[in-house]
């Protein structure tokens, strides 16, 4: 219990003094604040969520190559999308896994469910329940939908390449779900970075953006005992979250994560881990310190 105590504390006063507004200029939610209509925040930030792998610099101008054709109504404009229009508007547009048909396809699915539910909103409420325990069912259920839609218009035929698949991870999979579940933190929390769009699903059954940074940095502070990144080990990790904060246990992902991309936590037992007052915390024998 002390211990639980000293790191509710340690995190407290990190998530207190964290300077969020310095650090937006590397993070992808910067993309959906630009919008003032929420259908097209949701739009943008689902974007932006999906392709936000790897370096910040190199998939932020992929994000703005396919937004920017878009114009400033990307919800009116994917609504409204004519594929081989878009074939040509985008051509030559590609990032990694995707190829240049996975993104007009990954368009094309977006395309289907705005014009079936209007906004991204009413498709993922569809499938939330607020007897669920968390976001867990409501995003295998809409990833599930997405699956379903009608690739033909893209391919030539109704398949899924791997580079399309990518940008839909499902937690039936045992995927950890990084990205969407980064993409819902930022619709449904309402303070720090977060945009608060999204006022049907409480902060408290949102799911933690497991990364390789927040994965390092739970298990230092002994949140999971899980080895992998998969979905059990973000729903534990949430889990000790929650018994720190029952109402808002994700307030301390984008301090913790940006830790790790800022290079101050790398998971490996040296001067710099020894000096972290977030190490100390989370030891039986630590005392209480701030924040180093």
């Amino acid at each position: 219990m002390r211990r639980k105590a000293r790191l509710g504390e340690t995190l407290e006063q990190l998530y207190r003094t964290y300077d969020f507004a310095g650090r937006l200029r590397h993070d992808p939610i910067q993309v959906p604040r630009r919008y003032r209509r929420a259908e097209d925040a949701e739009v943008a930030g689902f974007i932006a969520a999906a392709l936000a792998y790897g370096r910040v610099g190199l998939f932020l101008p992929v994000i703005e190559g396919i937004l920017c054709p878009l114009g400033d109504r990307p919800a009116r404009s994917l609504r409204e999308m004519d594929v081989p229009a878009a074939a040509r508007r985008f051509e030559g547009l590609a990032y990694r896994f995707q190829k240049e048909r996975d993104i007009l396809a990954f368009l094309h699915v977006l395309s289907v469910l705005l014009r079936r539910y209007y906004t991204l909103k009413a498709a993922f409420l569809r499938h939330w329940s607020p007897g669920h325990q968390d976001t867990g069912a409501a995003l295998t259920g809409f990833m599930a939908e997405a699956a379903a839609v009608d690739t033909s218009p893209v391919y030539g035929s109704p398949i899924r390449p791997g580079g399309l698949a990518y940008l839909f991870p499902s937690p039936r999979t045992g995927s950890a779900c990084k990205r969407p579940n980064l993409f819902l933190r930022w619709m449904v929390r309402d303070r720090d970075t977060d945009l608060g769009l999204w006022t049907e699903i409480p902060k408290s059954r949102l799911v933690i953006p497991l990364d390789t940074h927040i994965g390092r940095v739970a298990r230092c502070l002994g949140l999971t005992r899980r080895r992998g990144n998969d979905w059990p080990a973000a729903v534990e990790i949430t889990a000790a979250l929650r018994a720190l904060d029952p109402e808002d246990p994700l307030k301390y992902d984008f301090a913790l994560c940006h830790r790790g991309i800022a290079g101050l936590c790398r998971g490996r037992d040296e001067p710099a881990c020894r000096a972290c007052a977030l190490k100390r915390a989370a030891r039986d024998d630590a005392p209480r310190g701030a924040v180093g």
